[in-house]
């Protein structure tokens, strides 16, 4: 991992004026990111004792809701005029560490008279800390392969200290430390040539690093495994506890250690080459092109996109990656407001393997590290096809400067397949096909070995999906000669690839038709009355039984119920179908992604991901003077050893109100299982998971009655004996 993702510059302001804001939630500029820091360094300066600091994050503090939607010109509730506009005050907020004494400090910097000043700094409680940043992740990297212990550990089963390679991961759980200790743990791995694939070659330790002092303050191995003479698996060590912080916990002398696996499993085309004379790419692979010879259907003004029917604004988020918001439909000349902002608010890879230091492997990728601060540079041609548009991301780093990302938000459309399509088989009938095309709003973000690829997209009858694409290379660890690996897939010699789930919360703020919404849960059940019955002779009778959510307390946490496929559909209760009788709204469709969480309910994860105990929450969204609620696992993450306060399960627990006609905020928990198969490795193909907002007695009828049906001019048979293809028009 470089400093900066492929393709990104550290900024260095041009111009003293201040950024043009198109729209209120415009994420901070470079120039906006470089002025906050100033000026919160030299409130430093002027009224604290702090003699050095390093930034964590920069990112913009948003304004309420309805003063965003006046401005905007949107409605809070159906029929009603917009609010008169009021001044908005642009703000910042900014996590930075005292470097001197290790403390962890939170600003709030508005923008006045052109000039960014500092509002309040305040210190955050003790054990509170901000998210990894990307030069401490390098460091983590460069103080294992320094330390002396490492060099002789690893020194013992062949590597020499220029072949060490680490991944610094949060430190998960350890209760071994105090609170408040900067800490991360450091996967280790053996790298032979420069481009070498390194997770082919895991080491057997794993230290802890201390990042504020520099040093290396812990080694941990774990326990292996062996077969009995009577079948049953025993560990090597007597307990899957965490082992005592003393120096002599693993004396050389007493500890058998696992040899490293030497053999090369890389995915680069040219290394594949070098290494296996037999390797060569498909050379029946002819070239597949997306053209638009007239251009893009969308236009841009700045973060504000509008496609057909869709407006809504795009940002570049730090921690989410992607936020979008204020989301409207052109309904026939009404502009109906769907949703106000939806993004990835968190996530957790939690890891299966009980043997220490293994638990502690459970990464909140977005909390912990930054989805936005780990997204990719966009290759045009490779990530996106077609005619693109990108967008720029920006951060702070921890000197204070800002660095942009050119090309980290792409913006694009693609062919969906068919979106409708009926023939009229009776003689002379007519048959007509409607192609579907759908707007695409993605990003990349690279977490050490995995790659996520989140996908916002957009379709002609009002539908919005989210999607998550997972690939990259497994994270595994080293199994000795003719280990058994019972919580793992042994996928090479020597490499196991833990089981492992990634657990997805997806914040929905809704503003269907409005600010005022409720959640309806759907049961389909069959009825009652049994086979025979005058009221259900044949037996074939089912129906749905709906129930509006009401109390935050009681009905704010919903499971998945495969029995009854329950589903929920977010509605305006003030608003309904003229014919259907029912509330306009959105309907929430898990397409495979409903999983449990598989850890125990009072395990370290669980306390720590209350979201992923439920596949719904509902609570009211309460704006305070730093925002909404937001942050399902709390605003830090990092190192929290039991539920945060401001965590959604607590959110949910402490309070009585209605969640029914109320300003609510929805938690999506989606994910996937993953047990690693040999197919994994040493690349892993892409992997979906999706959920799906449809319309539900939203609109009068199919709104994609409009959309135009077309004969691709471009398209041909693919072989001349085909001949031509006279079927009847699409478009007919």
């Amino acid at each position: 991992m470089s400093l900066l993702s492929t393709g990104s510059t550290v900024y260095e302001s041009t111009s003293a004026k201040p950024t043009k804001i198109n729209h209120p939630l415009d994420p901070l500029s470079p120039d906006e990111i470089n002025g906050v820091t100033l000026a919160i360094r030299k409130h430093i300066v002027e009224h604290t004792p702090i003699k050095a600091l390093k930034f964590v994050t920069c990112y913009l503090l948003p304004a309420p809701k309805k003063a965003v939607l006046a401005a905007l010109g949107i409605p809070a509730n159906p029929g009603e005029k917009p609010e008169a506009p009021v001044e908005l005050v642009r703000k910042a907020e900014s996590d930075f560490i005292d470097v001197v004494t290790g403390e962890c400090h939170n600003a709030i910097v508005a923008l006045r008279d052109g000039e960014w000043k500092v509002e309040v700094v305040e210190l955050l409680p003790g054990g509170a800390e901000p998210q990894i940043t990307i030069e401490e992740l390098i460091n983590c990297e460069l103080i294992v392969r320094n330390d002396s212990r490492v060099q002789a550990l690893a020194k013992e089963v062949g590597i020499e200290p220029h072949e060490i390679y680490a991944d610094g991961w949060a430190i998960g759980w350890d209760e071994r430390f105090p609170k408040g200790q900067r800490l991360q743990q450091a996967f280790l791995f053996a790298r032979f040539s420069q481009h070498d694939n390194l997770y082919a070659h895991p080491l057997d330790f794993i230290p802890v690093v201390d990042v504020i002092g520099g040093k290396v303050v812990q080694i941990d191995f774990p326990g292996t495994w062996r077969k009995e003479d009577d079948g049953n698996l025993k560990l090597s060590v007597p307990t899957t506890a965490p082992h005592p912080l003393t120096e002599d916990s693993f004396p050389l002398a007493n500890r058998e250690r696992v040899p490293v696996p030497r053999a090369s499993f890389d995915f680069l085309p040219d290394l594949l080459e070098k290494n296996d004379p037999n390797y060569k790419l498909r050379d029946d692979v002819k070239p597949l092109h997306v053209i638009q010879p007239e251009g893009v259907s969308f236009k841009m003004d700045g973060n504000v996109l509008e496609w057909q029917k869709w407006k809504m604004h795009i940002a570049f988020s730090q921690r989410e990656g992607i936020a979008i918001s204020t989301v409207t439909y052109n309904d026939n000349g009404e502009i109906r407001p769907i949703f106000y902002r939806l993004s990835l608010a968190e996530m957790v890879v939690p890891y299966g393997a009980p043997e220490y230091p293994h638990p502690r492997k459970f990464a909140f990728d977005a909390g912990e590290y930054g989805m936005g601060i780990m997204a990719n540079e966009l290759s045009l041609g490779c990530d996106c096809l077609g005619k693109i548009h990108y967008l720029p991301g920006a951060y702070v780093t921890q000197s204070g400067a800002a660095v942009v990302i050119k090309n980290v938000i792409c913006i694009h459309e693609e062919d969906a397949g068919v979106l409708w399509k009926h023939t009229d088989y009776r003689p002379g009938g007519r048959s007509r096909t409607v192609r579907s095309r759908r707007l695409v709003v993605s990003m990349v973000c690279t977490l050490a070995n995995y790659e996520y690829i989140w996908n916002y997209y957009f379709y002609q009858d009002g539908n919005i999906e989210v999607e998550i694409r997972l690939t990259g290379v497994l994270q595994v660890y080293v199994a000795g000669p003719n280990e058994p690996t019972p919580y793992g897939t042994t996928v090479a010699p020597g490499i196991n690839a833990h089981y492992h789930q990634h657990i997805f919360s997806l914040r929905v703020d809704p503003m269907l038709d409005g600010l005022q919404n409720s959640v309806i849960e759907s049961e389909i059940v069959g009825i009652d009355q049994l086979k025979g019955s005058d009221e259900n002779f044949a037996g074939n009778g089912f129906v749905i039984k709906d129930r509006v959510l009401k109390s935050q307390v009681e009905d704010g946490a919903r499971d998945f119920e495969w029995g009854t496929e329950r589903r929920w559909r977010i509605a305006n209760m003030n608003r309904h179908h003229y014919s259907s009788g029912k509330p306009s709204s959105y309907q929430i469709m898990m397409k495979g992604g409903a999983v449990p969480l598989l850890a125990k309910q009072d395990s370290w994860v669980a306390q720590r991901a209350s979201f992923a105990h439920k596949q719904l929450w509902v609570v009211r969204d309460e704006e305070g003077p730093k925002g909404s609620r937001i942050w399902p696992s709390g605003k830090y993450v990092s190192q929290t050893r039991e539920e945060p306060e401001d965590s959604v399960g607590k959110w949910v627990k402490d309070s009585e109100g209605s969640i029914d006609n109320e300003d609510i905020l929805l938690f999506l928990t989606l994910g996937t299982t993953h047990i690693p198969r040999p197919e994994d490795w040493p690349v892993m193909p892409v992997e979906h998971i999706s959920v799906l907002f449809k319309p539900a007695s939203f609109f009068i009828q199919n709104p994609s009655l409009d959309v135009p049906g077309s004969r691709d001019l471009q398209s041909r048979p693919a072989f001349e004996a085909n001949g031509t293809a006279n079927g009847a028009c699409c478009a007919n």
